[in-house]
């Protein structure tokens, strides 16, 4: 096992099967002495906010197994066209954030194709600089780096495209009943599932580069999800506990993914319209367009050629772009 992972985060390796493992059996495997193991327990269910039971006359397990992302698995999992792709894997134990790190490495000359995922975020962000709720090893914290030969305006439509990406995604992966709310929130049963963070930096007229960051929820624990103001639903909820691999989840949204953007840049917008119409879960319905203390009310009436959401209001139709706007049912 790799001396270079902080200990707590080791101890937790060994205890992902989820089987009990006694105290001297974990010091003789790391190397420590029982004293080290129980501090690095204690420290490990503290800091990663995971339960881990002391079972009397055989050990320590958590309270439930965890499938922890393995790089290796999850390229063979990638079909031949997204390995190539792929121009590098990244999985961190602990990051702040997917995204802020990929826009880092994407200053620094990171490749088009990078592909980043984390077992936790300490600082994880979501659309209007809400918190991401991130527990460590559960539900999946993903981004990849794109580039592109044009500027910023040309990336206008790029979150729509995305959205519908991953819905197509999820809807492989088993997952019926998935819609997309303008821009690109992913709702299940209309309680949030999935969200999109898409950061740009670039040129005007080009070069430029998008970091698309996906955060799903696979099984969250309603602790964390206290913090939530939403209504939400995990895919152990969608699917039932212990029927998906969240190894295999992340190949198929990985890839998804990779082929919208890639696509993006040959076809721009178009080809997306149509997916991202048949998710759209708000369509003829009365809703509310908000961005700061303004508030605007009608009817969703779908997306322009460009993406924008299309809204008859008592002034008549008004046409608005993603960014810093909320849709939400009226009154919701």
């Amino acid at each position: 096992m790799d001396t270079r992972i902080p200990t707590p985060l080791r101890i937790i390796r060994l205890l992902a099967d989820g089987a009990c493992h006694s105290g001297e059996a974990i010091a003789a495997h790391l190397d420590l002495s029982r004293a080290a193991v129980w501090k690095a327990l204690r420290k490990a269910s503290e800091e990663l906010g995971l339960e881990i039971l002391a079972v009397r006359g055989h050990g320590y397990r958590l309270s439930a197994p965890l499938e922890l992302l393995d790089a290796g698995r999850i390229l063979a999992a990638l079909p031949m066209a997204a390995q190539g792709r792929t121009a590098r894997l990244e999985i961190h134990d602990q990051i702040d954030s997917t995204n802020s790190h990929l826009m880092r490495e994407a200053a620094a000359g990171a490749p088009s194709g990078t592909l980043c995922l984390a077992e936790h975020q300490s600082a994880g962000r979501g659309r209007m600089g809400r918190t991401w709720v991130s527990p460590f090893g559960s539900n999946l914290y993903l981004s990849l780096l794109w580039r592109y030969p044009f500027g910023l305006v040309g990336m206008a439509g790029l979150s729509l495209a995305a959205g519908a990406a991953v819905a197509d995604a999820l809807r492989m992966a088993g997952a019926t009943d998935i819609a997309l709310k303008w821009p690109n929130d992913i709702l299940w049963r209309r309680r949030k599932l999935a969200g999109l963070l898409l950061e740009v930096a670039g040129e005007a007229q080009g070069p430029a580069h998008v970091v698309v960051g996906v955060g799903i929820n696979t099984h969250l624990d309603p602790r964390d999800a206290a913090a939530i103001d939403r209504p939400w639903i995990d895919l152990d909820q969608v699917l039932g506990a212990g029927t998906y691999s969240r190894t295999a989840l992340a190949a198929t949204v990985a890839d998804a993914l990779g082929a919208a953007l890639e696509r993006y840049a040959r076809d721009g917008l178009a080809p997306f319209l149509a997916d991202w119409e048949r998710y759209d879960l708000y369509r003829g319905e009365r809703v509310e367009i908000r961005w700061g203390a303004d508030v605007v009310r009608g009817i969703h009436l779908g997306l322009d050629a460009q993406g924008s959401l299309r809204l008859d209001t008592a002034q008549g139709i008004q046409t608005f772009q993603a960014g810093e706007v909320s849709l939400r049912p009226e009154g919701g």
